[in-house]
């Protein structure tokens, strides 16, 4: 017979509301440990998914005690970590700062597991990982992974491949040296170049660049993806757009008109002319010393924690000759997060700050089809077949 074939486990570090583990439990990933340490995120966790026991809010330096909760070797270890510190407002302290720095604790955890660490790592982060502090930041972790015995493999995926919001946001997987198989591209052949050409929209020039100029412990490697096919949902079909919304008063809404760039009130004139009603998002702006509203209408931007009202988006309801704005729901939110049914019951400041730290449902789920599950899945049945004895 053959050994036993690993089970389809993770634990997900830096959990905050749980958006990785709705992405990863329809395939049938089953979560045996999370760690955050914002209260308000467990509550959120908790709401959605019942009594987690295995939610373990502590922080992640203190290894022993994170450790500890550890009951099983999970297959998966998933780290969205802080990114205050490497994104534009970190003002550029990137592991410098006290937030994105806690990285290097989920590091020490691996390390400590020695032997059980888990044979797939995935992390998560702003794009703004790859360039702060020159790239050195992105440097430091990937050699510091792979010092653990992982091959390294990166790539950015927008959430606007699967929901009308713009988030792009960078990836990096650890694929241990142990699970040794065809799914897994080495970059000593030829099938790793060709697989990293065929997807060079998900691998910009300052990605790539790495491949040529960053030597790993164990090397670079990847799995054989496809481009994302384009989303088909619109604003439209995530904005409430009914009377019962919380419209701003007729003044508010012509303040914030009088904001806008020449052009995009050019484009809201043409569209109030039209008939069924359309949305927009918008955020504020300052701009040149003024005040402006900048307007999108195929996508939301990316959303953020309501930290002040320039980070918070605005709704655009425009139609059968009215213009009408609010600000954006919770609800909202997590449609477009793709969590559209998400139980959401705490304040609308709360829930946008957990929606606004979070990852976008689809995007995972993309990723767990073809990296995360396919690796599983080849490993489990490599466990399962037989061993044959002379």
């Amino acid at each position: 017979m053959g050994s036993m074939p690993p089970r389809k486990t993770f634990a997900e570090f830096f959990a905050g509301i749980g958006l990785v583990h709705l992405g990863l439990a329809d395939s049938g990933w089953g979560c045996v440990y999370a760690n955050d340490i914002d209260a308000k995120k467990q509550q959120m966790y908790a709401d959605h998914f019942g009594d987690a026991r295995y939610y373990h809010r502590e922080d992640v330096w203190r290894t022993d005690a994170v450790i500890e909760r550890l009951d099983e070797r999970p297959f998966l270890a998933t780290a969205s970590f802080p990114c205050t510190d490497l994104s534009l407002a970190g003002y550029g302290r990137g592991f410098g700062g006290p937030q994105s720095s806690s990285y290097f604790g989920f590091i020490e955890v691996l390390r400590q597991l020695g032997d059980e660490r888990p044979r797939l790592v995935m992390l998560e982060n702003v794009v703004g990982f790859l360039t702060a502090r020159g790239g050195g930041d992105f440097r430091r972790a990937v050699q510091t992974l792979a010092s653990l015995g992982y091959r390294i493999d990166a790539f950015i995926l927008d959430a606007r491949w699967f929901v009308p919001q713009s988030r792009p946001r960078l990836f990096v997987f650890g694929f241990h040296e142990s699970l040794d198989h065809g799914v897994i591209l080495k970059e000593d052949a030829d099938r790793w170049r060709q697989a990293i050409d065929r997807t060079a929209p998900l691998r910009p020039a300052t990605l790539a660049a790495h491949y040529d100029t960053l030597r790993l412990d164990t090397g670079w490697a990847t799995v054989d993806l496809p481009t994302p096919a384009p989303n088909e949902r619109s604003l439209n079909d995530v904005i409430d757009l009914d009377d019962a919304q919380d419209w701003w008063d007729e003044p508010t809404t012509r303040k914030h008109e009088a904001m806008m760039e020449p052009r995009h009130r050019a484009r809201v004139e043409t569209m109030m002319a039209g008939g069924a009603p359309a949305a927009g998002a918008a955020f504020r702006r300052t701009r040149r010393g003024k005040p402006r509203l900048e307007v999108r209408f195929d996508l939301a931007g990316c959303l953020r924690t309501p930290r002040g009202g320039s980070a918070r988006q605005i709704v655009l309801g425009i139609g059968r000759g009215r213009l009408r704005m609010r600000w954006m729901s919770a609800r909202e939110y997590a449609r477009l997060q793709g969590a559209d049914d998400f139980a959401i019951r705490v304040s609308p400041s709360q829930a946008m700050h957990g929606f606004g730290d979070a990852v976008c449902v689809p995007a995972i789920r993309w990723i767990d089809r073809h990296v995360l599950s396919p690796i599983h899945d080849h490993e489990a049945a490599a466990h399962a077949r037989p061993v044959l004895h002379r």
